[in-house]
Order: structure tokens, then sequence, then C-alpha cells
């Protein structure tokens, strides 16, 4: 599970440093190659309730197959594509492979583990596996781009998959036999407003910087976005087999949990990027060399990730909540400090142990209030509305942090500074949601049998 979480996370940010070499080659503009990035996170983020679903309907290990086999083709297909069309094919199924794969095994972990310690340090691997793997998609990027090329980005994953496919069907137990009659009940139109919504929004906003799209096509895109949302919402109470059930609205602290989760994750993915740039086009550091120079944030994951399991049964997860709020907050701080002093890339070393605090603390803490309470039935759809929450979090708050930023058109201000002040606003209400979320059941500690 910790395996395909892994390449998973890393090819969310793994195309960032390629992204010049990947525009050379098939002669795209940086609008066009923005969609390499998003057409990825909000596929995958708007299908994961379905995919969620789908996993408590047809079962967890067929899914989570499934959802493996078709992240491996989309691999394969996006490493040897011949167009950039074909390229960006491939990403959307790579995310509809996401979508299908990771609530299943993320359902998987909380079933295989109790509530309390056990579950606790499950969680905490798999998040700071996943942490891991978006920072070390920068590092890996920049090595393999500059030695061979943006294509094995894509292509060095296939063969880790397919011992993530062969494991799978060797390790994980059979799906019980579904319901003699059941037919499976899927909410289709649920999942494609809830994915075009992002996509529309992310679209008028990005574009909205830029001045080649007509003020009509983005007013356009924006209401459309509007639209989605609204008609998800429409769908869903009238719906006999919603994608997310108006009961789920009834446990306050799996709501509160999942937005907090969006809030942070925007603030977190919008850090990397800035990282990303400052190094690359304010200091101009070369594709490897930024990506080393964010190994710092990479151990630092994996220590902070060790350390909250213990935290998280002494503080609750409230508190480390909390503080990996607070801990974003100060990096993001931090970033803005040094973009305005112009210091050279070392002076982003304390922001990025920040930013490791902060996703320690954070992400751990809420996706265990986020599965709190649940049981056979519905522990897939949390899984995936948790993940949905993460990733169309992080989605729609780099489309607003920086695509408003870093857009010359809309203000004259440093756009270090309008992005981290964007982000700074979202974490504000983050800290809000959650320090208000109703207490969850204490975290017990082991005892000595």
């Amino acid at each position: 599970m910790s395996m395909l979480q892994f390449f998973i996370a890393v090819d969310v940010t793994v195309v960032n440093i390629a992204l010049p070499s990947i525009g050379a080659d098939f002669g795209v503009d940086g609008h066009a190659l923005t969609w390499v990035v998003v057409g990825y996170t909000v596929t995958g983020g708007g299908l994961l309730l379905l995919g969620g679903r789908l996993g408590d309907l047809l079962g967890r290990r067929r899914m989570l197959l499934l959802g493996t086999g078709l992240f491996g083709a989309a691999s394969l297909l996006a490493g040897l594509a011949p167009t950039f069309d074909l390229l960006v094919v491939a990403r959307l199924l790579q995310g509809a492979g996401e979508a299908i794969a990771l609530p299943a095994a993320m359902a998987t972990i909380v079933l295989m583990f109790p509530e309390g310690p056990r579950r606790s340090r499950a969680l905490s691997v798999w998040a700071a596996v996943a942490s891991c793997g978006l920072v070390l998609g920068f590092v890996l990027s920049g090595i393999i781009t500059a030695h061979l090329g943006w294509r094995w980005i894509f292509l060095v994953s296939v063969p880790f998959i397919a011992v993530v496919l062969l494991a799978a069907a060797v390790l994980i137990d059979g799906d019980r036999p579904p319901v003699a009659g059941d037919a499976p009940a899927l909410d289709l139109p649920g999942a494609l407003l809830l994915t075009a919504c992002p996509l529309l929004f992310a679209f008028g906003v990005v574009e909205a910087g830029g001045s080649g799209t007509s003020a009509w096509v983005i007013a356009a895109a924006l209401a459309g976005a509007v639209a989605a949302g609204a008609g998800f919402v429409r769908v869903e109470a009238r719906s006999r087999h919603p994608l997310l059930p108006l009961r789920f609205f009834a446990h306050r602290t799996r709501v509160a949990a999942n937005l907090t989760t969006m809030l942070l994750s925007g603030a977190l993915s919008t850090s990397f990027l800035l990282f990303t740039f400052y190094l690359q086009d304010r200091l101009g550091i070369g594709p490897m060399g930024a990506g080393l120079t964010m190994l710092p944030l990479a151990v630092s994951l994996i220590a902070f990730s060790m350390l909250v399991p213990r935290l998280l049964a002494r503080w609750g997860a409230r508190a480390c909540v909390l503080a990996g709020i607070g801990f974003t907050a100060a990096a993001i701080a931090a970033i803005a400090l040094v973009s305005a002093l112009d210091a050279g890339g070392a002076a982003m070393i304390p922001a990025m142990l920040l930013i490791a605090a902060g996703m320690g603390f954070g992400i751990v803490g809420l996706q265990y209030l986020a599965v709190s309470g649940v049981t056979e039935d519905d522990a897939g759809i949390a899984s995936g509305i948790q993940r949905a929450a993460d990733q169309l979090g992080g989605a729609t708050g780099v489309a607003i942090c920086v695509g408003i930023g870093f857009a010359p058109a809309l203000h004259s201000h440093d756009p270090f500074l309008v992005a981290t002040l964007l982000a700074a606003a979202g974490l504000v209400a983050g800290a809000v949601v959650a320090w208000r979320m109703p207490a969850p059941a204490p975290v017990l500690r082991e005892r000595a049998v």
C-alpha cells in the first residue's frame, strides 16, 4: 500500500521541474503546461468519491487492482506519448487510476488496524510515505530530467507498479461476494459535476492572469464552476444513491476535518511551487540543483512523521492539527521574508523545515479525524472524501494563490508576497474551523498485555 501511495504522490509533483523540458519538446507555452499538473490532481480528486463508492460496492481488493493497473498503464502511455495532447490524456487517466486505487488502499489499512495507537501509527506511515513522495518528486524530477530526459519521470514507476499489482493479488484477502440481486448503484452525474467544478474554476482563475483569453470565456468558466457546484449539491440531495451521502454531514468532526484538510493542503501545495519558482526562476538554479536543495524537506518529513504518533496519543488529534497549521503559517511567513530580501537558496531551509512540521502534524491528525468511527460499510467513502479534500484543496489553493499571485495582469505587487498572503488567509480560516471542531474520542495508549 505504501509503495503505491509513494509513486502516486510522486506523480503529483514530479512534473513541476520537468515542465520546461516538456514544453520545449512539444513546443507548447506555460498556459498549456498548466494542465499537465492541474489535470492530474483535479481529475484524481474529483473522482475519488466515486472510487471510494466503487470500493464499498464492488470490493476494495478488486478496485485496488483495477485502479493500480490503470495508473500503471497511464504512466507508460505518458512516458511514450508522441504528442502533447496524448500526454494530457495520459495524465487524466493517471488521475482516474489514482481515484480508484487510493480509497481502496486507505480503507484496507483503516480496517486492518483498530482505532487507537495502531491505526494512528499505520496512518502516520501512510502520511509519511505520501509526504516524502511529494517532496522527492521534485528531487527525482531534477535528477531524471537532467540525465535521462523527462519521459523517464513517468516510465520509472512502471516496474514498481507491477510489483504492487503482484503483491496486492497475493497478500490481500479476497472481497466478500456481493449479495445476490444487488446491482452497483453509482452516482455518475455527481462524480462528473464534482470533477467539472474545480476544473472550470482552475481554468477561469489561471487564464484570468494571462492576456490571450477573452474575458467572456473566463467569466463563462467561473460561472460554469458555480453551476456545477450547485448542480452537485442538488443531485446529491435528490439521488437515491448519492456519491456524498447527506448523513456524512451529521458527523461534525469528519466534516470539519475534511474542510480543514482542504485549507491546509492549499497552503502546503502553494509552498511547494513557491520553493520551485524561487529556486529556479529568481535564483536561476538548474533542475538538479533545485531538486537537491529540497532534500532537507524530505528528510525532516520522515522525522516528523515518526514523532507525530507519540504526540497524537499525548496531545490529541485536534492539538496536533492546530500545531500543524501554526507551523505552516510560520513557513509561509518565512517564504515571504526570504523573497523580500532576495536571499540565497539556503535561506529557504528554515521554511522547508517548518513545512515538514506542518505536514507531519497537520495531515496525520486530520487523516485520523477524517476516518474516526468508520465501519466496514463506509470506510471506502470516508477514505475517498479525505483524499478528495486533500487533492482538491491543493489544486484549488494553487489555482488561487499562485494563479493570482503570479498574474501581472491582475496586480503589480511582488508575486511571492501576494501568494503568501492568500495562503495565510486560508490557514487562518483552517485554524478557526479546527479550533471549533467537536472534540473527537481520545487516542488511547497501548497497554502491555
